[in-house]
């Protein structure tokens, strides 16, 4: 299992949809650490603890893009990857990437 922490192996402060709203934006963190790793291992682990904040544009690029873009279905996600976070106020973040997950549609 290979586990991806946000705050330390991409960035304490992540913001934003596309790579015009910042470097360290969802586009980026999907296409370039989260993808990549659940095409390489069975399961993945992203620990989102360590961050003051999260903006919603970043969780929907990175997580819900998953599937808009056609890389894995909720299903294969719900098998495949954990979000994990000691910090317990987090669990509002855990479920908003959940729902960002189910809501998604793969473009046509």
């Amino acid at each position: 299992m290979k586990t991806i922490k946000i705050a330390t192996d991409y960035s304490d402060t992540p913001l934003g949809r596309f790579p015009d709203d910042s470097p360290v934006n969802g586009t980026r963190f999907r296409d370039e650490f989260l993808r990549p790793a659940l095409d390489a291992e069975d399961k993945v682990e992203v620990d989102i603890d360590g961050i003051e904040g999260y903006g919603s544009s970043f969780l929907e690029e990175s997580f819900g893009g998953l599937v808009r873009k056609g890389y894995f279905t909720e299903a294969e996600l719900r098998k495949r990857l954990q979000i994990v976070g000691q910090d317990k106020t987090l669990e509002v973040i855990r479920n908003l990437i959940w729902s960002y997950i189910h809501d998604a549609k793969p473009e046509t």
